[in-house]
């Protein structure tokens, strides 16, 4: 194995299932999205390690994404957040995958797929409350419905809508997502009114799991909560749940004026000790951190040395030091800098350093029954 491995703490993970479902009671279901490779982490593990916990729904991006989960035997519901093309859908049909529709012509499209295989196919219905990114508007929800109705081969499971600012508390968000509710609840009621039974009802993800109780129906979809990264530790905490951990590879002395690293951005201020480290921005590390970040080794936290490679980074351990080759070395994870530590110093958000992290990197799982 390599000396740079991703450490997944299913532990934390299970207990932010189980944070989830006492926050959202005891009723809704829990819909754990794996999709970007479960955010870094790992989506066949951590959709096998979210079913044990209690989950009943995952949910990814595309139909390769649901395909990876049939092909390694993972059974449960899956849905499919993003649109899939056309020519995807006779294997969403076979593999039995859940696509969101928005319109008339794909729900169409997905007709005749069902159809030629002869095999039923359960989509949700999405409705587009000011996300302003998929999904029919709310007062057309109720002739979509219908429409899927009318084709033998199709079945509504359920319908949805996404919060786009659920995890602010400024005034005028909060007014913005219960707009998108009130008008969520409206296409939801005109589809009852209808004469249709809507299925699930869905809209929380992680920021509205957190403050927006109103939000919780009949299925909440916390993506980023259950990875470690509350919208709101206060009210809603959660426990990272990676860790990005490598070794020292080389020790070297470094005198005064040397410089390390491409670029000559970092020359030494004295005779110095640098240690170099496996991991780079191929693995994970983003680039902008260089000079700017330290890695922690045998308890202390040591300041990055020029450039961060593709392959490599050095840190600087100073004129004297207890360090040895061999040792390891966090690079971020619970009790040190987490992801969002990094995101925050780097102006983005803890999604975005998760699945950064490369497939090259190995995945380990540790916790109790792992």
């Amino acid at each position: 194995m390599r000396a740079t491995r991703a450490i997944l703490h299913i532990d934390n993970f299970r207990e932010n299932i189980l944070a989830a479902r006492k926050r959202a009671g005891p009723h809704p279901k829990i819909c754990v999205p794996v999709k970007a490779d479960a955010y870094g982490h790992g989506a066949v593990a951590m959709s096998r390690y979210a079913l044990e916990a209690g989950a009943e729904y995952l949910a990814v991006a595309d139909a390769c994404e649901g395909a990876e989960l049939r092909s390694a035997g993972i059974a449960a519901p899956v849905l499919l957040f993003s649109q899939a093309l056309p020519e995807e859908l006779p294997d969403i049909v076979l593999k039995e995958l859940i696509p969101m529709v928005s319109d008339g012509e794909f729900v169409e499209e997905a007709a005749r797929a069902a159809e030629l295989a002869k095999k039923r196919l359960v989509v949700h219905l999405k409705v587009d409350t000011g996300m302003g990114r998929l999904g029919c508007r709310p007062q057309d929800a109720p002739e979509l419905a219908a429409k899927i109705l009318g084709y033998k081969w199709l079945s509504l499971g359920g319908v949805a809508t996404h919060l786009s600012v659920s995890d602010s508390l400024e005034p005028g968000d909060i007014a913005y997502t219960k707009g998108q509710l009130h008008q969520f609840r409206e296409a939801v009621d005109s589809i009852r009114k209808a004469g249709i039974e809507p299925g699930i009802v869905h809209a929380a993800n992680s920021g509205a799991l957190a403050l927006h109780e109103d939000s919780f129906f009949d299925m909440v979809r916390p993506g980023i909560f259950l990875y470690g990264y509350s919208p709101n530790q206060e009210r809603l905490p959660a426990q990272p749940v990676m860790e990005l951990r490598s070794a020292v590879a080389f020790i070297k002395k470094a005198r005064k004026g040397e410089a390390i690293s491409y670029g000559r951005t970092w020359i030494a201020p004295e005779d110095t000790f640098i240690a170099t480290i496996p991991a780079g921005y191929a693995d994970g590390i983003p680039r902008p951190l260089s000079n700017n970040f330290s890695i922690r080794i045998r308890g202390r936290a040591y300041p990055v040395a020029g450039r961060i490679c593709m392959d490599q980074c050095m840190v600087n351990l100073g004129p004297a030091t207890e360090v040895e080759r061999w040792d390891e070395a966090t690079i971020f994870g619970p009790g040190f800098t987490t992801a969002a530590g990094i995101a925050e110093q780097l102006n983005t958000i803890p999604y975005d350093i998760l699945c950064r992290i490369s497939k090259r990197v190995p995945r380990v799982y540790v916790g109790q029954g792992i």
